[in-house]
């Protein structure tokens, strides 16, 4: 297939490790024989050979020669290098690729919306390399350029790439004015590293013009090399097969190492927890700033703490807020800047009445576990210790790999959770667009006990044939039917490696 935009990270381990694993479709380095012999070839068929491509052009590689019509400009399949002091390098393909590709095709303006350092930068600027100018308003020249003269600027382009759109928000009027004028599609690929749709006026301004596409930190079929889709094949009736299961002491170190490219490529805990820390304080004292214009800081980093110990709890403002001295207004809209950066999002809780779902109470669930295990301070040692504390952490990796999932999914998803009066909980509902439902549990044990489906069989007996399964996701190796549509499956069946 063409167009293969890679995300790329450092693995930690050396040459030894590279020279006994390759992941396809990976690039050999610039100084060996085969890469040498690829210079004398033209651009286009030397990046599909060192990409591993055929030299056949996929749907792919078709849709973008009709944005980049130039031969010498198009490269249907990019990679990129980035070389650790040892010159070694892993290469994990975002499947969200083919998405940008379909939108470009017959959409003005695209934007990919995810949080910062999730691999957006990476993405578009090997786009931007096939015949785009590329502009990022991390540069504070051409932020102050954006701001003082957004019309300008934009009518100085044709197509264009523009990073970090949510530092100069003006530009967006600009760009509606310019693809009024001109809907070619692929115009303008923006990115951005806050939910754009929340700001006042976006949404409007740019209807029937843009397309939103979200990309989240790596995902475990991302990094194992898995193009199934978990949800989908879910409504289908079937559980991704395992071949090799991640348990034990590889499932927390997954689980607590996360999906940021950054923290992955980080070869121990301290470095991984160094890289988490100067990243959140990035965000608040930057990201938070630009977007909801708050110029009291300090509460920020404590409120942040205080949501990372009830991760998967239905949300109290006024009990959340009072442990730093917030009201509970404050408190809401500080945990709604959260989630407009990415960091955390709040899931209703499903009922059988649509209109219910609003009046009762969300939870709030962090995105990327290895975020919030570094806020809860929950360490390898801790959480073999303390499985309770480990569990919290696993829901919310789970969370996460579904909320990937539902990005690229074939179908149009809503993850919700089920509580009721009876305390009967399901941590996770996957709603598809006909009102079909699976329930998920997720539970940190090696083996699942009768009690562990109460939750499930309630679900069930209220929703009836809106169920199409119930899944229990434990710490174990295989999948085994429980009856009634009900089925115990090992963590790893979420990426099926």
């Amino acid at each position: 297939m063409g167009g293969n935009y890679t995300a790329h990270i450092p693995e930690p381990g050396g040459a030894a490790r590279a020279a006994t694993r390759r992941r396809p479709g990976c690039c050999r380095s610039a100084t060996t024989a085969a890469s040498r012999a690829l210079q004398t070839r033209p651009a286009a068929r030397r990046a599909r050979q060192a990409s591993g491509c055929s030299k056949s052009r996929g749907p792919l590689s078709q849709i973008y020669e009709t944005i980049f019509p130039n031969p010498r400009s198009w490269i249907p399949c990019c990679t990129i290098r980035c070389f650790t002091m040892n010159n070694t390098h892993s290469l994990y393909p975002r499947l969200i690729e083919a998405r940008i590709a379909e939108a470009m095709a017959d959409t003005p303006v695209v934007l990919v919306a995810g949080p910062r350092q999730a691999g957006k930068t990476t993405l578009v600027r090997q786009i931007a390399a096939q015949g785009m100018r590329y502009l990022t308003l991390d540069d504070e020249l051409t932020l102050l350029a954006a701001k003082e003269d957004p019309v300008g600027m934009i009518r100085s382009l044709d197509r264009a790439v523009i990073d970090e759109i949510q530092r100069a928000p003006q530009l967006l009027l600009a760009i509606k004015k310019t693809v009024d004028e001109d809907r070619r599609p692929g115009r303008f690929l923006l990115t951005g590293s806050a939910n754009l749709m929340a700001l006042p006026t976006v949404a409007d301004s740019l209807a029937g013009r843009m397309e939103t596409l979200t990309l989240l930190p790596l995902s475990q079929s991302e990094m194992h090399g898995s193009t199934a889709n978990w949800i989908d094949s879910a409504f289908a009736g079937q559980i991704l097969k395992v071949r090799r299961a991640m348990v034990g002491d590889d499932l927390v170190e997954a689980v607590l190492r996360g999906g940021y490219p950054e923290a992955v490529s980080r070869a121990t805990v301290r470095r991984r927890t160094a890289w988490v820390r100067q990243y959140l304080d990035a965000i608040i004292q930057r990201d938070v700033r630009d977007v909801a214009g708050i110029d009291k800081l300090d509460q920020l980093p404590r409120f942040l703490r205080a949501l990372a110990q009830v991760s998967g709890q239905m949300c109290n403002y006024t009990q959340l807020g009072g442990q730093v001295g917030l009201d509970h207004k404050t408190a809401a809209r500080y945990i709604g800047v959260f989630e407009q950066m990415y960091l955390l999002k709040r899931i209703e809780v499903w009922a059988k009445n649509r209109l219910n779902r609003v009046v009762k109470t969300p939870k709030v669930q962090f995105i990327d576990s290895g975020l919030l295990s570094t806020l809860a301070d929950v360490t390898p040692a801790l959480a073999q210790q303390d499985r309770g504390r480990f569990g919290n952490v696993l829901e919310t990796f789970v969370f996460g790999e579904l909320l990937k999932h539902t990005t690229t999914a074939e179908g149009d998803y809503q993850l919700l959770y089920y509580r009721d009066h009876d305390q009967f909980e399901v941590d996770f509902v996957i709603e598809n667009a006909a009102g079909q439902l699976i329930g998920v549990e997720v539970k940190a044990a090696a083996t699942v006990r009768e009690s562990d489906l109460r939750g499930l069989k309630r679900l069930a007996s209220i929703a009836g044939a809106q169920v199409k399964l119930g899944v229990i996701l434990y710490d174990g190796m295989e999948t085994l039917p429980l009856g009634d549509g009900l089925w115990a499956a090992p963590l790893a069946s979420l990426w099926g490696q």
